[in-house]
């Protein structure tokens, strides 16, 4: 309603303006007399000067002057009445007034109707209002209705089958899955699967042997703050970058115990952003933004995010510029001509040693897409396409909400041969 009121005084305003030239000029015309001409108001001056003359309030010389100038107005006013048309005088007042209405009429008119051509005239358009606390109301109820974690798994297995391996890795897989349960309070044992099953796609298993992990460690110790964190990522990674509720828990436990951290803040900031609270979003993410490391996962989350939250929450923000990313890691050119002129089989161990151990520091470390690139065409040069194939599609879930690192990654696929995902 509100809009609306103002909407109309600012009309009436605009109206006004038009109108009161228009009015104006027949009020003048109206104090003149309806009957009265140029001719007649001079010729009163006249008599007025006569009069002033006799009272002794104008002087001789004075008086001749001023009698001079309104006798050479009045002769060119009657002039002009001689050589006018008849009936060329003033407009009659009821045109001028219906002038004036038909102009108030269509700025109304044309207003609304422009408005309605091109805005939103009630709140079932595709604009509706959304004042503050309605929209705070929609947040908590998209945050409450949204799938849990076990529910957005089974879809994203769906969409991407876990990875069978076959022969050898096969065997060894079998071994470890039943190696593993026979010591349950040893949690590298744990650490490992979850590792091995997370490479595989299985992220159902991969975030129960993670869980174990977290209950073995000694509750409130650095050890436990970082197992949920690594559990927080794989949580997150499983799903393709969504918060699921259970996360969110998590995230809001790892919260508690340290507010400044990185990956809380992001994950917290990427479910307040994603459910219509970019203010929140903007507040979590700042400071990781501005101090986290621009390589580890929390810095790019934030980075790449937060230009589109302070938007959205009207904020003027400019992103700093981040601390430098680490350098890169894997073998690059200097390394491949370093091997060139090795034994066949030396520069094979060589390059396979750099890659698996590029492989080990991006699962406990993680890294930049430029890694992750870097990995998947080694693997694909060492003719590994079945390992390439599952670190790309790794890869494309770390950073499927991230375009300009998601392009990086499906360049690196299709260059080692990889069908698009």
């Amino acid at each position: 309603m509100l809009f609306w009121i103002i909407c109309a005084v600012i009309a009436l305003a605009v109206a006004a303006l038009v109108a009161r030239p228009l009015l104006g000029a027949d009020a003048d015309s109206a104090a003149a007399g309806p009957d009265r001409t140029e001719v007649d108001i001079y010729r009163d001056q006249m008599a007025e000067i006569e009069r002033d003359i006799a009272r002794g309030v104008l002087s001789g010389d004075e008086a001749e002057r001023t009698r001079t100038e309104v006798a050479r107005r009045l002769l060119a006013a009657d002039s002009a009445a001689r050589a006018r048309p008849a009936g060329s005088g003033a407009a009659p007042r009821r045109l001028t007034l219906a002038v004036a209405g038909l102009a108030v009429a269509l700025i109304a008119a044309g207003g609304l109707g422009l408005y309605a051509r091109l805005g939103v005239a009630d709140a079932s358009g595709p604009y509706p209002d959304l004042p503050r606390q309605a929209r705070i109301a929609r947040s908590e109820e998209i945050r409450a209705g949204r799938p849990g974690q076990a529910e957005a798994m089974a879809a994203r297995i769906a969409e991407q089958p876990p990875v069978v391996p076959e022969g050898e890795v096969a065997d060894l897989l079998e071994e470890l899955r039943s190696a593993v349960p026979q010591r349950p309070e040893d949690p590298e044992g744990w650490l490992w699967l979850a590792q091995t099953e997370a490479r595989l796609g299985n992220w159902p298993a991969a975030v129960a042997a993670m869980e174990r992990v977290v209950g073995l460690m000694p509750a409130g110790s650095e050890a436990a703050l970082t197992a949920r964190v690594d559990l927080l990522d794989l949580m997150v990674t499983a799903v393709g970058g969504y918060v699921s509720p259970e996360a969110e828990a998590l995230a809001e436990t790892i919260y508690d115990a340290d507010p400044d951290n990185a990956s809380a803040r992001a994950y917290l900031g990427l479910l307040y952003f994603e459910t219509d609270r970019p203010d929140i979003a903007f507040r979590l993410w700042r400071p990781v933004a501005e101090t986290a490391p621009a390589d580890s996962r929390p810095g790019r989350i934030a980075r790449g995010f937060i230009a589109d939250a302070a938007f959205r929450a009207g904020v003027e923000y400019a992103l700093p510029a981040g601390p430098a990313a680490p350098a890169e890691r894997g073998p690059g050119a200097a390394d491949m001509a370093a091997a060139a002129d090795m034994d066949p089989d030396a520069r094979a161990a060589m390059i396979r040693g750099m890659v698996e151990g590029l492989e080990a520091r991006l699962a406990d470390e993680g890294g930049s897409s430029t890694d992750w690139a870097r990995l998947i065409t080694s693997l694909a040069v060492l003719g590994e396409t079945e390992r390439a194939a599952s670190i790309a599609a790794e890869a494309r879930s770390l950073f499927a909400r991230m375009p300009n690192d998601l392009a990086r990654i499906e360049a690196a696929a299709a260059q080692a041969g990889l069908a698009p995902e």
